[in-house]
């Protein structure tokens, strides 16, 4: 592999980081379910504000993932934003990613919060199948939330 295929995956991947924001923001969850595989994993337990036993935020499969945010956010406004990616290509059809976050969520009148507003890293690799790269394990680990 050389330099400019590694730069040009390295693009597909920013690209689809791109859309699994937008998605979220817009709800978008037919789109979202693509952002993903049927082998990917959600590990959510540091979102983990409800109880329940930790392996209940763990999420495997694209619909069970997809079920799990519009669970949680269809009624919230969410901002999400990535920013400096740092990807490294592992292989030709699998690559690892760190990006910095922020993210702002404004529940209804009702809601568990008013508003939280996060900073932290996503923790994620990537993985091609022969027709498209799909995020195929994603972790948030949280620096700060402020909430109301």
């Amino acid at each position: 592999m050389n330099a400019l295929d590694k730069l040009l995956i390295a693009e597909d991947i920013r690209r689809l980081k791109a859309r699994y924001f937008r998605c979220l923001d817009t709800k978008n969850w037919g789109e979202m379910e693509r952002v993903f595989g049927s082998d990917s994993v959600m590990d959510a337990r540091a979102e983990n504000r409800t109880g329940g036993t930790p392996d209940a935020h763990i999420h495997i499969g694209s619909v069970n993932i997809v079920v799990f945010l519009r669970t949680h956010l269809e009624q919230v406004t969410t901002v999400h934003h990535g920013h400096s990616p740092e990807i490294d290509i592992t292989a030709p059809d699998a690559a690892t990613g760190i990006w910095a976050m922020e993210d702002m969520l404004r529940w209804p009148e009702g809601g568990p919060l008013k508003w939280m507003h996060g900073y932290g890293h996503y923790y994620e690799t990537y993985k091609n199948d022969g027709q498209r790269w799909y995020i195929q394990t994603t972790t948030i680990r949280r620096l700060r939330v402020d909430s109301l």
